[in-house]
């Protein structure tokens, strides 16, 4: 197994053998994990694992200060360093443009997270394709992200007992698309000790459906169908899932088929204002909800907190507050 180098964040993990080609089916003995990155336990060295999942940065020219809020992505960065987490799962819109000068001010701005190594691992936004041609964004993001060159979608085996998939949401993921064929190639052949998958996604396949404003971002046909599937395939699991998508700048949690469904899109960008519905299990009235969520694994509990600042309008934000706190108990 050869050593897995981020040139952006230095990562001890390792390549499996099984590799993700963005859109080939990968193949090897069942019971050998599928998962295109694992981390052994061994290097997994605090405890207990912790882990952070946010999406929608935005990140820019810090003049811009409508698309994004230059002091509250900071303020997160920092924030998420501090927590010195095992692994960075980012839900999409890293970036406000596909531009390679948007990603030069990623860079700058997460200098902290290079300097403690911490382990990054994005999905695709729509953002990631803004105001380039598709080839051009694509190759800007796997400059940031070269062992991630050629997929476009791929999974991340964290220790034992944690499987994240990245998924892309400007790619198929109906029925027999090359990406939902890998998918539950992933889902079929993941270890047995695994007993929570992290999907993260930009898109979300479940939402508060909004009627009037932001109507454009509600739940796709694309992303429904995901849920469709993954609620048929729950039942017949030992591990729990848990949805991680971004794309709406706010807040919202969901259980659905025994799924938990977040949208976590506080990272930065343009808050969105919702209608919640009664079936949103997050009902503060509070907004914005600039956050981020802390997942933390102690044996087979995982207990996620959504961490949002408190003081935004600050200069520098230092002022934290838990809005919302759940658990996912795993058999």
């Amino acid at each position: 197994m050869r050593k897995l180098i981020f040139r952006l964040v230095i990562s001890a993990a390792t390549l499996s053998g099984c590799m993700n080609t963005g859109g080939t089916l990968s193949s090897g003995p069942k019971g050998i994990s599928a998962a295109t990155f694992n981390v052994a336990d061994a290097e997994l060295v605090t405890k207990p694992l912790v882990f952070i999942a946010y999406g929608d940065m935005r990140f820019t020219n810090p003049t811009e200060i409508i698309a994004s809020h230059p002091n509250v992505r900071q303020a997160l960065v920092a924030k998420v360093a501090g927590e010195h987490p095992a692994a960075v799962f980012i839900n999409g819109d890293l970036p406000w443009r596909g531009l390679a000068e948007d990603y030069e001010v990623f860079k700058q701005e997460t200098q902290i997270w290079r300097d403690q190594q911490l382990r990054i691992y994005p999905a695709l936004g729509n953002h990631e394709f803004a105001q380039c041609a598709e080839s051009v964004c694509l190759d800007h993001w796997w400059n940031i992200f070269p062992e991630l060159r050629g997929q476009r979608w791929y999974s991340v085996g964290l220790g034992s007992k944690v499987l994240a998939i990245a998924l892309d949401t400007d790619t198929s993921l109906l029925p027999e698309s090359a990406q939902r064929i890998w998918l539950e190639d992933q889902i079929s052949r993941m270890s047995s000790s695994v007993r929570f998958v992290l999907i993260y996604l930009h898109h979300p396949p479940v939402a508060d459906v909004q009627p009037v404003k932001m109507a454009s971002h509600n739940p796709r046909a694309n992303e429904m169908s995901l849920a469709e599937y993954l609620g048929k395939a729950a039942p017949h699991l030992r591990a729990k899932i848990i949805v991680s998508a971004g794309h709406i700048h706010n807040y919202e949690r969901f259980s659905r088929d025994g799924i938990t469904y977040l949208v976590s899109g506080g990272g930065g960008a343009k808050p969105y204002e919702v209608d919640r519905t009664a079936d949103d299990l997050y009902q503060d009235k509070g907004f914005p909800n600039f956050h981020y969520v802390r997942f933390e694994l102690r044996g087979n509990r995982l207990t996620a907190e959504m961490m949002r600042i408190a003081d935004f309008t600050a200069e520098v934000p230092t002022h934290w507050e838990v809005k919302d706190r759940f658990e996912v108990i795993a058999p």
